[in-house]
């Protein structure tokens, strides 16, 4: 349950709606009640006013959801063999998707398999509310993390190896940048996955990322087995525990990209369109962009018209890492610098050589050594 004192009130356990309802609630106005057996709560109900309650895929009594319906509230009930839950009120833990021993078991899998065989009106209206419903729980998630930090995003490709140097010049500027912010990225493998390991480690000595770098080479990739590769990644979670927030925002839209589990909080969209314009949207503190391809230069220009229309107050900072790369590699820079000159997102784009210089520029505060 989402606690809150405001007009919304989320609840998804049966110990949460017992207690308001023990403390005196009597109008359910307003509640927002998930995933819920409530056949043995049928007194309760029939002594609330539902008008303006909402109940997304609880089971009622014979004869309930009528009553809650013709009593003002909307009832929304459960879409038969769906592997997710499309009314869910938080972000995915990297547990939650990763729920069995085998990957091809797990819940990661069997939606992205559910995904690619249904095509049905009742499956891809579960895709869209439950993308509408991690929505919600990102913007409550958001809420929470901005009263302390900003969000900088960290945008670079999924072909980057664990043991690559290109994969540890990403882990560094995300522990560089976790010190300070909170770090977005695409929730993926490769430069993702990088950078949501740096902000893991972003309390901690360089010499212990250092040799998380070293464990994690022995599994460089997720290609032959996804399993073996989030198995060795779990690993360096429970070795080096309690570590620091970051947000992860992938899609089962790339199938072959499984999530990374060093994002603590995993927003994944069914609708890869979506989940773009969010991913860029959240970096309200910037968004650096490494070396990538055809989907990291994509989010460089979808970044820059959205800065170039934004308000002066809402602008924020680009920094492309990378001279060579994206000014012969993947000539990118030019024609960022000519869309920004003489407008006010010209001293808010920057080209630098190394992550360093990048997380200079965004404010990041030195991590632990």
């Amino acid at each position: 349950m989402k606690s809150t004192r405001g007009r919304l009130v989320h609840i998804s356990s049966l110990a949460a709606f017992d207690r308001r309802t023990a403390a005196g609630a009597r109008s359910l106005s307003g509640w927002r009640v998930r995933g819920l057996d409530l056949r043995d709560r049928a007194e309760v109900l029939a002594r609330c006013r539902l008008a303006g309650a909402t109940f997304l895929g609880c089971t009622f009594a014979e004869g309930g959801a009528a009553r809650a319906e013709t009593a003002g509230a909307l009832v929304l009930p459960a879409i038969p063999d769906v592997p997710v839950d499309p009314y869910r009120a938080d972000l995915y833990a990297p547990r939650e998707l990763y729920d069995a021993p085998a990957y091809p078991d797990s819940l990661d899998a069997r939606a992205y398999a559910w995904a690619q065989e249904s095509d049905d009106d009742a499956a891809l209206l579960a895709q869209a509310l439950h993308d509408h419903a991690v929505d919600g729980a990102l913007e409550r998630a958001l809420g929470g993390w901005r009263r302390t930090r900003s969000v900088v995003g960290v945008m670079g490709g999924h072909a980057q190896q664990r043991g690559d140097a290109a994969y540890a010049e990403a882990a560094r500027l995300g522990r560089g940048l976790g010190a300070s912010h909170l770090v977005a990225t695409g929730g993926g493998p490769g430069a993702m996955e990088a950078a949501n390991l740096g902000a893991w480690l972003s309390g901690r000595g360089s010499d212990e990322l250092d040799a998380a770098l070293v464990d994690l080479a022995r599994v460089p990739a997720y290609r032959p087995s996804i399993g073996a590769w989030a198995d060795a990644a779990f690993a360096v979670r429970e070795r080096f525990p309690d570590g620091g927030a970051s947000l992860g925002i992938p899609t089962w839209h790339y199938g072959h990209e499984p999530p990374n589990v060093f994002a603590t909080a995993i927003a994944k969209y069914f609708r890869n369109a979506t989940r773009e314009a969010i991913l860029l949207e959240v970096c309200d503190g910037g968004i650096v962009f490494l070396p990538g391809a055809a989907g990291t230069v994509q989010e460089v220009f979808q970044d820059a018209c959205e800065n170039y229309y934004a308000d002066e107050s809402a602008l924020a900072p680009m920094v492309l890492v990378g001279r060579t790369y994206w000014t012969e590699t993947l000539p990118a820079w030019p024609l960022l610098h000519a869309l920004a000159r003489e407008r006010t997102m010209e001293e808010h784009v920057h080209l630098v050589d190394t992550a360093e210089e990048a997380a200079e520029l965004l404010g990041a505060v030195p991590a632990a050594r």
